[in-house]
């Protein structure tokens, strides 16, 4: 016997049944964004490594851990996307965007890749939705953003979600905050994880932001980086708390909020989720402030923020409570004879109610009467029609209502105008 072949570990497949919800999340993201003047743009899930380097950081843990890089036949060191605001920036310096206007929005969808320990939501490939704006430095832009993730949550009906915001400042203050709380973490170097350990050397902002329940006791006690900023940080941020107020966005300042990339100045969000489905992973999706990136790449200096959503988290949040996504069809064909004649007519009949319009199920196998009920109930149509010999020499047929009912006279050639006359089923969720 041949040997079975499995999936890659950590990368996973979406069929039938769980798909409607991703495409319900993917139809939102186009809609709300869309509203808010975003454009979907898509970059390609190999880029050169050197981009990722340059701005994620040779120190974090995606690029020296967590990438898949290979050399390709030509010997360039190419890497799977590990996320999804540098191959953006790329694009947006390469296709010389700043030159055509002076603000840019955009959004993305698509997998990302990284080699990391998995847990609930977590996985080797993972979707993302983001989105970056390019051109604007006010906290106006940040606050913008903050408010688009807000709506889309809310659009999906995710509302126990809450707004945590931070800033990092910048080159002119940051450095005195860095030496600070390197000087602290030292200090406390014993009580710190193994990990923390490396951090503390590599990257020590990455200690705020670890889980060990020491870890969190050490950096809580720590110096508060909101202390060491500068007048225009401290303005800007100031600025983007009061129009988080103007719009009555809700939010925690959290003084120990980083986020795991090395690229992000002044301004950086979270949002978390409050849900057993999630455990310890309750992160959905986060940003911040990017304002040197685009330079740092080679392009112009334009100032930019951005943020990011694990699909995969919402998704999961969204099956916990319970909702339908999955479309039930309009009608089931069930053909009662089994001449050819009859079964011709029932396909011919599905053929045209699709090109009409609806959602039509009809089992190209044919099988007994009862069969083809049990199917038709399984399946969760509204209406089923059965069509025999009788029905197809008469043209006249009866709609038999599947939640119970009295059956609905209809002729053959108007079975669609029938099914639009009558009293509409609750709207499925929508697909994309």
């Amino acid at each position: 016997m041949s040997q079975k072949i499995n999936g890659v570990k950590g990368m996973n497949d979406l069929l039938p049944g769980d798909i409607e919800v991703w495409q319900f999340v993917e139809h939102t993201v186009r809609t709300l964004f869309g509203r808010f003047g975003y454009g979907e743009v898509r970059t390609p899930m190999v880029e050169d490594t050197a981009l990722f380097v340059r701005s994620v950081g040779e120190e974090t843990d995606i690029v020296g851990k967590e990438m898949y890089t290979f050399e390709d036949k030509g010997g360039r060191s190419l890497s799977l996307r590990p996320e999804g605001t540098a191959p953006a920036a790329r694009a947006y310096i390469e296709h010389s965007v700043s030159n055509a206007e002076p603000v840019s929005r955009w959004f993305y969808m698509g997998p990302m890749f990284r080699y990391e320990r998995m847990k609930t939501g977590r996985y080797r490939q993972f979707s993302q939705i983001g989105a970056e704006a390019y051109g604007a430095k006010e906290p106006a832009q940040d606050v913008e953003l903050m408010d688009m993730v807000v709506q889309f949550l809310e659009a999906l009906g995710l509302t126990d979600v809450t707004l945590n915001v931070n800033s990092l400042g910048d080159d002119a203050c940051r450095p005195a905050y860095h030496a600070k709380l390197v000087e602290y973490l030292n200090a406390h170097r014993e009580e710190l994880c193994a990990d923390c350990q490396q951090r503390l050397e590599r990257n020590p902002l990455r200690v705020l932001d670890c889980k060990n329940e020491k870890c969190q006791a050490v950096a809580g006690a720590g110096p508060n980086v909101l202390e060491f900023l500068c007048e225009p940080c401290r303005t800007h941020f100031s600025d983007l708390q009061r129009k988080l107020g103007a719009l009555g966005i809700r939010y925690v300042v959290n003084h120990r909020l980083v986020r795991g990339l090395d690229y992000y100045t002044r301004t950086v969000f979270e949002f978390i989720a409050a849900h057993p489905a999630l455990g310890t992973a309750s992160t959905v999706g986060g940003g911040g402030r990017y304002d040197k990136m685009v330079k740092g790449l080679g392009g112009p200096d334009v100032p930019a923020v951005g943020f990011a959503m694990g699909l995969d988290r919402l998704v999961l949040l969204l099956k916990e409570g319970g909702r339908t996504f999955t479309a039930q069809p309009d009608l089931f064909i069930a053909v009662a004879d089994a001449d050819v004649a009859c079964q011709d007519a029932g396909l011919a009949l599905t053929s045209r109610l699709r090109r009409e319009g609806f959602h039509v199920d009809f089992d190209t196998r044919g099988g007994s009467l009862k069969s083809q009920m049990k199917r038709a109930d399984k399946s969760g149509a509204r209406f089923t029609l059965v069509l025999g010999g009788d029905e197809v020499r008469s043209g006249d047929a009866k709609l038999k209502p599947m939640a119970g009912g009295d059956l609905v006279p209809v002729k053959l050639d108007s079975v669609g105008k029938t099914l639009r006359a009558l009293p509409a089923a609750p709207a499925a969720a929508p697909q994309g």
